[in-house]
């Protein structure tokens, strides 16, 4: 078997660097896909970008498919002839589709007749024969939201197309993509490199390319990046914030990585850390630093996809740039510090959170409301809980703020500790949109919490209560995230916080806004919900979730208690017997349409094993009982699994529907009332 590497690659103008990687993983999925679905064997594939470039290169191809043999059934011998042996338009219909004659099929025969066949080899094809078409379909199915024309050309891609190679070895494909014929020619570096550059081997497709200044391997290049940054950072004792996102952003900009170090005044470090990081970040695509301590200096490193003979140039054009967006936040800081938040309360008027709900001064002042109501509940300040959620919104419309969304509460806590507000509520105007997103902090302090919940909860009740519910993967308010940042908030927190409690007094706060009759139940529902996805991220199984999710406890700590005591309960070697039990006994009481006893009756006992079942539970009724009202329910489930040796006895010597009409309901009642203590807890018939 003939076996080679393949390259393909579509050189264009630079693509767009938040896409690049995106795209070049959807035509990488493509072409694999298609490759195994052709039978082509290969010993591996790897995708590369860089700006101007995407391509896979495919170790070890089998040039040809294997041929194969093709069969076809045709009609029955007894419907292929008639009764003189003669071929019927049946038959020879199907041969003449075959390309043969009824006399030249071969006979299948079974044991349920036999069939007219035909047996060819299909020979497979050459990989030029297929590979083209590969390409035009995964260039098809990539994800580009707004294609373009360019020139007078008809074709529409994400950006200008200028080569398309495709190479087997030495030998070129022949092929069209985007209207483009395939070649042996690259581009490279676009100031380093001049003209095209001529490809001699799939294999050599990496050292071709560096040799123009094209560092074509995409996760090679995003570890020199972070490697130069992070040498660069040691030599001026400092560590680099490299982020994720700005560092695939970076790696997608550049195709010769160059790290450099540049400065700025050191006055603008007067300015709050997160406008000035943002700004480098951001605007610049700058990788700030910090000293040892954690504090922002003024350095930052810059990659540039230039070799420069005089890097202080490249460094001096840098800083000149930076210095006017440092200057904008050093005068948006200034100038809004000149105005109080309590002041710009006024301002929130002219703000629409949403039509139907009123402005950001409405909706602060639900907040303030519900905040000192979250308070009151886990024991903080009423007052500062209330002023907080008062002023958590008016950094919105500060100049720092509306240039700088991003830095939208950490900007209060700073306007706040500046008016002289208490730490408390400085604090609490920065926690109150965490968790941001899943893995991220909480509020710090329990104020923050009152306020990040009560946020939370009105923009929940607020758009559920004018019916504009999530639908799909549509979620424009983030409902989804917001009740998820309830749970956790409660839970890892440790608050003493009912959701039904909190959704009714924030309606109470909406007055005569809400229109959905059904508010209550549809956000308690949906954040009921958010418990399975919030628990199956930590690993616990769907059935241990759905035996808690029965009862719908709205307190998400009291959930929390529930979860951990059905986990411990189910490792337990008597939860199969007493699950399938429970599950048995809700099998039998749904089928029952009479009035059970108000308790288990002795003298009405006939069999010793329901007598020795009525006893054991009776002695940790009472125990069981105690451990439910203090919500220690893993003790709870962990005493009735004591009784798993009576119920076992029970089920296998009595026949719980009697004929005695009164025997059969003491023994339901009996079942009823042990069933109803585990479910108490969770309904344990759910485990799996």
């Amino acid at each position: 078997m003939i076996t080679d590497t393949l390259l393909i690659e579509l050189g264009t103008e630079e693509l767009p660097p938040k896409s690049l990687k995106t795209l070049t993983l959807s035509f990488h999925d493509q072409i694999k896909a298609q490759l195994v679905k052709a039978n082509l064997t290969f010993s591996s594939i790897k995708w590369f970008a860089s700006p101007r470039r995407f391509a896979v290169v495919i170790d070890d191809l089998q040039a040809r498919q294997e041929d194969k043999t093709v069969e076809k059934r045709g009609p029955s011998v007894s419907v292929a002839f008639d009764g003189e042996g003669n071929a019927t338009k049946a038959a020879e219909g199907w041969a003449r589709s075959n390309g043969i004659t009824v006399a030249e099929a071969d006979r299948l025969k079974t044991d349920k007749g036999e069939w007219l066949l035909y047996q060819a080899t299909e020979k497979g094809q050459h990989i030029s024969t297929l590979i083209p078409d590969m390409v035009n379909y995964a260039i098809s199915k990539l994800p580009i939201p707004k294609p373009m024309r360019w020139g007078a050309e008809r074709v529409q891609f994400i950006r200008p197309v200028h080569t398309l190679t495709m190479m087997y070895g030495s030998e070129v494909i022949a092929g069209e993509a985007l209207g483009i014929q395939a070649s042996d020619q690259l581009q490279g570096h676009r100031f380093h490199s001049q003209g095209l550059i001529t490809l001699s081997h799939a294999d050599k497709y990496l050292e071709t390319l560096k040799s123009a200044y094209v560092m074509a391997d995409f996760e090679l290049r995003q570890q020199t990046i972070v490697d130069g940054i992070n040498k660069a950072a040691a030599q001026i004792e400092a560590v680099a914030l490299i982020d994720d996102d700005l560092l695939n952003e970076v790696t997608a900009l550049v195709e010769w990585p160059v790290i450099l170090i540049g400065s700025f005044d050191e006055a603008f470090l007067n300015v709050p850390a997160e406008p000035l990081i943002y700004s480098m970040k951001d605007h610049q695509k700058y990788f700030p630093v910090n000293d040892k301590d954690g504090n922002l200096i003024n350095k930052f490193i810059f990659v540039t996809n230039i070799e420069s003979k005089d890097p202080k140039q490249v460094v001096f054009g840098n800083e000149k740039v930076i210095r006017p967006r440092l200057a904008d936040a050093e005068f948006f800081f200034k100038t809004d510090k000149k105005q109080t938040l309590e002041s710009r309360l006024l301002g929130l008027e002219s703000v629409l959170f949403q039509k139907q709900l009123g402005t950001l001064k409405d909706k602060s002042e639900r907040i303030a409301g519900l905040s000192g109501h979250i308070a009151n509940k886990i024991g903080e300040q009423h007052d500062d809980a209330y002023r907080a959620g008062l002023l958590c919104k008016t950094d919105l419309i500060s100049e720092m703020v509306i240039e700088f969304p991003q830095v939208q509460g950490t900007m209060g806590k700073y306007y706040a500790q500046h008016d002289g507000e208490s730490p408390a509520i400085a604090q609490a105007l920065e926690d109150q949109y965490r968790p941001r997103f899943a893995g991220d902090a909480l509020p710090e302090a329990n104020i923050g919490c009152a306020v990040a919940i009560a946020d939370k909860i009105d923009t929940l009740v607020g758009i559920f209560g004018i019916g504009q519910a999530p639908k799909g993967d549509k979620d424009p308010f983030a409902l989804r995230r917001a009740a998820i940042g309830v749970i956790r908030i409660i839970i890892e927190k440790q608050l003493s916080l009912d959701i039904a409690d909190l959704v009714e007094r924030s309606k109470t706060l909406f007055g005569d806004k809400l229109t959905n009759e059904n508010t209550s139940k549809d956000v308690i529902d949906f954040v009921m919900g958010r418990f399975r996805a919030f628990y199956e991220e930590q690993s616990i199984s769907v059935d241990v979730i759905q035996a808690v999710l029965v009862n719908k406890p709205t307190a998400p700590l009291d959930f929390e208690k529930r979860i951990k005591a059905v986990s411990h309960f189910k490792n337990l070697s008597e939860a199969a017997t007493l699950a399938a039990a429970n599950k048995r006994v809700g099998n039998i009481l749904a089928k029952f349409d009479g009035q059970l006893y108000d308790s288990f009756n002795s003298e009405l006992a006939q069999e010793n094993a329901e007598t020795v079942l009525a006893d054991a539970f009776t002695g940790v009724k009472g125990q069981v009982a105690g451990f439910i009202a203090d919500a220690d329910y893993q003790s709870a489930l962990t005493s009735l699994s004591t009784i798993k040796v009576e119920v076992d006895n029970f089920f296998d010597q009595v026949m719980v529907m009697a004929e005695d009409e009164q025997v059969k309901i003491n023994r339901l009642t009996l079942l009823n009332e042990i069933r109803n203590s585990f479910l108490a807890i969770a309904d344990i018939s759910q485990l799996q």
